[in-house]
């Protein structure tokens, strides 16, 4: 039963998805309180009228789940290049952290906040993001919030002083955070469910691949301009070029698209009783504050599932961000390459990237498969896990390679070649994490990656902080071994939910059982 100023709309039974046009018959109670609360046992007559709800037909052409494949599958690329770019400019400053050090006269620590602040930006905007994509839709929280991004990479660029490079490092991870967001409900309004998992899997490697290329484009800009701040006027004008893209691309969020169709319809037929469900009942603003800003952290406390795969993933994130710091600590402190030279190292980790992405359809095929084995015939949560299971050992081992040949005397191909191990696992980790977290919390799924990305955020911004000195303290071996260890540990994580989390969800309050 739901308020309004003079009545209050009680529909007899729930609207379907189906036709088009879906035809309810609502009662029309003219007498009930503003709140729609009920004065007397005496019901007043009742007021008959029909209700045209707004839907989607069969393969109707104007659902973005039918639009042409090549149309979602270059949105899809778009949507994954905004990723791409965030991530990109978090890193791609490692390429010169001495010239603000030089220029400004602080410590490599507080050089180092340009990364960490972007990083917390990260953390921080989703929080806002994503409950106004759910009101607006996707396309306006794209265009507004990234424009403001591109905006702020200026005032870096132009600096004169730390305080204004870092507040707008940690605004530029703010505004930016939007495409790291919404990206993902982007790709789940142009594709099924049963269609979504190489989509899926092109989005798993972006936030990822980002990073290892700042640090590759990033020291070749050091070594071509001797300026930090040309790495900002090619940031800028790379999210830029994205941005215009993103302007040119329709809307694909169902909800606004649908209420365009019943906008339409009362234009053209004059009849005011077409609406969608959306706008019939609408989400309250409050309950979309409580999905993005209190239950992820009720559920990262309470579901044990949701804690120990965002801690997983904050630590396969983290450790990236950690190779950030040590690359050049093994190869320019002790081969003495220039800044150009460490950022090509990092091609190690996007080969391992690229072998995962071949090896995803595969783990799709093989997820699709084991549905027939399961009484119901689908595919369950748990059937996302062997992509982990198999990927989870190669982080520990690229580690112990990085570390036990980062001697002077080791051919430098030898802790390159660590990348390769690690980009494989990094990926494929993510991949299988990621929609394991989405089957198994659908009900609440955006509180569920909101906590994930709070986890993940948190710890990348970081880790940052403490590599160079525990490098320096502990030696390079040591302090590559330890990070071994602790990804080593983690490494039983989904083999135990693989055959127990089943058992998990079924004690859940909020995962599927």
């Amino acid at each position: 039963m739901r308020g309004s100023d003079s009545e209050t709309s009680t529909v007899n039974e729930p609207p379907v998805l189906g036709p088009s046009i879906t035809t309810q018959t609502v009662s029309v109670h003219p007498y009930l309180s503003r709140h729609g609360d009920i004065e007397s046992n005496v019901m007043p007559d009742e007021k008959k009228v029909t209700v045209h709800y707004v839907n989607w037909e069969e393969n109707d052409p104007e659902n973005p789940n039918n639009w042409p494949a090549r149309t979602r599958w270059m949105y899809t690329m778009l949507v994954a290049s905004l990723v791409v770019s965030a991530a990109f400019s978090s890193s791609v400053v490692t390429g010169r952290l001495q010239g603000p050090m030089e220029d400004f006269g602080v410590s490599k620590e507080i050089s180092i906040l340009q990364v960490s602040l972007m990083v917390f930006g990260f953390m921080i905007g989703p929080l806002l993001w994503s409950p106004l994509s759910e009101l607006y839709g996707r396309k306006p929280i794209y265009v507004c919030a990234l424009f403001i991004y591109v905006i702020f990479n200026i005032p870096c660029a132009v600096a004169k002083n730390i305080e204004t490079l870092l507040v707008c490092r940690f605004f530029s991870g703010f505004f930016a955070s939007a495409g790291l967001t919404i990206a993902g409900g982007s790709i789940s309004d142009l594709f099924h469910a049963r269609e979504r998992g190489n989509a899926i899997a092109y989005f798993a490697a972006a936030p990822y691949a980002g990073p290892v290329l700042g640090p590759i484009v990033g020291g070749w800009i050091s070594v071509g301009t001797q300026s930090w701040r040309w790495i900002y006027w090619v940031n800028m004008m790379l999210a830029g070029v994205l941005w215009v893209l993103i302007c040119l691309m329709p809307e694909t969020y169902h909800p606004v698209l649908l209420a365009r169709r019943a906008k339409r319809l009362r234009q053209e037929t004059g009849d005011p009783s077409y609406v969608t469900v959306e706008e019939e009942f609408p989400t309250p603003l409050s309950e979309l504050l409580r999905s993005n800003l209190i239950r992820p952290f009720e559920m990262i406390v309470t579901e044990p599932i949701l804690l120990l795969m965002s801690m997983y993933i904050s630590i396969i994130y983290a450790l990236l961000y950690a190779f950030f710091f040590a690359y050049p600590i093994i190869f320019a402190d002790i081969h003495h390459m220039n800044d150009g030279e460490v950022g090509v190292t990092f091609c190690g980790v996007l080969v391992g990237t690229f072998l995962a992405l071949l090896v995803t359809p595969w783990l799709e095929r093989v997820y699709q498969r084991s549905g027939e084995k399961n009484p119901t015939g689908e595919p369950t949560p748990e059937n996302r896990l062997p992509g982990m299971m198999l990927a989870a050992p190669f982080i520990p081992v690229s580690l112990f390679i990085f570390g036990w040949t980062s001697f002077s005397w080791v051919h430098w191909f030898g802790p390159v070649s660590s990348g390769i191990p690690f980009g494989f696992g990094m990926v494929l980790v993510y991949y299988s994490a990621n929609n394991y977290i989405i089957d198994c919390f659908p009900r609440y799924v955006t509180s569920a990656l909101a906590a994930k990305t709070l986890v993940r955020s948190g710890t990348g911004a970081a880790f940052p902080l403490f590599i160079i000195q525990m490098y320096h303290g502990m030696g390079n071996q040591w302090a590559s071994t330890l990070l071994a260890f602790i990804s080593l540990a983690i490494v039983p994580i989904p083999y135990a939910f693989y055959f127990y989390g089943a058992r998990i969800r079924a004690r859940s309050k909020t995962a599927t059982h």
